[in-house]
């Protein structure tokens, strides 16, 4: 049986995002920047957000010159005026809303839980969970305005890591928001489905960024996780730009409050 009140998807684009704005959290390098490269590559029109413009300059430049529409601001995620006030002036700036990518994370050092720093253990929390739930919010009040007027839909792409379900040591207030993050993935799914506004979440494996550059370096951390991966290698950004333009994307018009692991098969093996 089909839905008639459905159109029909064209097999031929159905990955074009053209026409299509979105907002990339911790936009300026890593997975961010890849997922960002990915969806302007597609057709849509991308706003980065971070706290440093270097980076963020960079990006948009590399987008740019790769035939995409960019820009930035920079936001902390954590200042929620400044989450407020940056997703305003987004979607005013580029006419609404459609995809929302909540990337920005931070990890501070690997300290023994009976060690741990309370300062470290709240400054993870304030970008990593309120910091995404600042944006996650502020997302879903444009795409509801936007349903109200006649225009619904939209996708959040919320990116948490497999530390949400894998247990790792000296890992525990990162652990905590990525299992946080996929919580709220599922309870704004099913909340923001009414506007048609899909809310999904990848959990990165191993990858080769900037916060893993202390594994990438240690032969004995490298000797253990890479056997145990099936691809048998670490991750790279560029492995993010495919799942980022299929869940902005109509080709994931019914996929929603899932959590989607992108590791090397590492989570299975």
């Amino acid at each position: 049986m089909t839905d008639n009140t459905l159109p029909a998807l064209d097999a031929s684009n159905l990955f074009d995002l053209t026409g299509r704005r979105a907002v990339v959290t911790g936009g300026g390098t890593g997975i961010g920047l890849a997922m960002a490269q990915g969806i302007a590559g597609a057709g849509a029109e991308v706003t980065l957000w971070g706290r440093r413009a270097e980076p963020l300059q960079a990006a948009v430049e590399a987008i740019t010159a790769a035939g995409g529409k960019a820009r930035f601001q920079q936001v902390d995620v954590s200042d929620e005026d400044a989450v407020v006030a940056g997703m305003s002036e987004a979607a005013t700036a580029m006419g609404g809303l459609d995809i929302a990518v909540i990337n920005a994370g931070v990890g501070y050092g690997r300290e023994l839980l009976v060690e741990a720093s309370s300062e470290n253990y709240r400054k993870t929390l304030a970008t990593n969970l309120d910091g995404a739930f600042f944006t996650m919010r502020e997302a879903a009040k444009q795409m509801a305005a936007q349903a109200a007027g006649g225009r619904p839909g939209g996708s959040i792409i919320n990116i948490a890591s497999l530390a949400a379900t894998e247990g790792a040591g000296r890992n525990h207030a990162y652990g905590a928001t990525k299992g946080a993050l996929t919580s709220l993935t599922r309870s704004a799914a099913v909340e923001l489905a009414r506007y048609g506004v899909r809310v999904n979440a990848v959990l990165p494996g191993w990858i080769r960024t900037d916060m893993t550059a202390g594994g990438q370096a240690d032969e004995k951390f490298n000797a253990a996780i890479i056997p145990r991966t099936p691809a048998r290698r670490w991750g790279v950004p560029d492995d993010f730009k495919g799942i980022a333009v299929y869940l902005a994307s109509d080709a994931s018009r019914f996929q929603t409050g899932t959590t989607i692991p992108v590791d090397g098969g590492y989570s299975v093996f």
